[in-house]
């Protein structure tokens, strides 16, 4: 039995991810300890990720721990990990997936719907805008940025009527309660790996890589690597207003895509397939697809 150390931001969620994941190997029998980190996307909250450098500031100080030694493995939020990731570093493992859903919290309204008009629905998700502006385009779309606690202290202080937060992480928090409505997929499209955790290690560490496959979930690495594959196709990152969500249905999977101008009134450009898929390079073959027909579409 082996000792190791996982790398992990220090908010809430993060830690409950952290501590999931070291459960499940001290359940084998090894040792685990955490390494808290504060991330560069931590620390810079007054400007959307879009104009600093995207989701990747929330894994590279966690990166360079594994790349040190300092760490033996890293738990992300899939739809944090960039697409393309450094030279020497590999994802390990993509576990089960929680709810991949949106979740609308308000202290006042049981719904989208129920928003009066130039009602201020706070999110720093340019997805989340291009989607929200598709259901109401009459409610006021405010910047949030902060992990989840502090968005829910932002709403709770009233500089919001309602925000947009992704389910899985306000159930893994046992917050379900705050959750007023859930978005279907064909309401509010999911972004690519919502839901999911990912392990990163070095990619020389084949005793990791060997030691994490078992807590993988198949069909979950599966889908979320059509809808990373769209991302990818599309020069994706977190200033993309671009979502893709795949499920299966018996060997097919079904792989949706939305793209919206962040900017002005046009429609929304949506994209949809389904495929036998039983491996990587098909799920990747079939996000890339939908890519190919988001563009001839119109999308950029």
């Amino acid at each position: 039995m082996r000792n190791f150390v996982i790398a992990t931001r220090e908010s809430r969620l993060a830690l409950w991810q952290a501590e999931h994941v070291k459960a499940l190997l001290e359940q084998r029998g090894h040792g685990v300890s955490l390494l808290g980190m504060t991330t560069r996307g931590d620390q810079i909250l007054d400007r959307s990720l879009s104009k600093v450098g995207g989701k990747g500031l929330f894994v590279k100080e966690l990166e360079l721990a594994l790349e040190e030694g300092r760490a033996d493995l890293a738990v992300h939020s899939l739809k944090d990990v960039p697409m393309d990731l450094p030279a020497g570093f590999a994802l390990a493992c993509v576990m089960e997936r929680e709810d991949p859903r949106d979740a609308l919290v308000s202290p006042k309204y049981a719904s989208l719907a129920e928003l009066p008009q130039g009602a201020v629905v706070g999110t720093s998700s340019l997805r989340r805008v291009v989607l929200l502006r598709a259901l109401r385009p009459d409610v006021k779309i405010e910047p949030l940025r902060g992990n989840l606690d502090t968005r829910l202290r932002k709403l709770d202080e009233g500089l919001y009527d309602a925000i947009v937060l992704a389910a899985a992480g306000l159930k893994r928090l046992g917050l379900s309660g705050r959750i007023r409505q859930t978005f279907e997929p064909s309401e509010m499209l999911p972004s690519a790996g919502q839901g999911a955790l990912a392990i990163e290690v070095r990619s020389d560490r084949a005793d990791l890589l060997e030691l994490l496959e078992p807590l993988s979930d198949h069909r979950t690495w599966l889908a979320v690597a059509a809808e990373r594959a769209v991302s990818r196709a599309m020069g994706g990152s977190c200033s993309m207003p671009l979502a893709a969500h795949a499920t299966f249905s018996g060997e097919y999977l079904q792989l949706a895509a939305a793209w919206g101008e962040p900017e002005g009134n046009a429609p929304l450009v949506r994209a949809m397939d389904a495929a036998a898929i039983a491996d990587l390079e098909q799920a990747a073959a079939l996000g890339a697809g939908i890519a190919a027909r988001l563009r001839a579409a119109g999308a950029h």
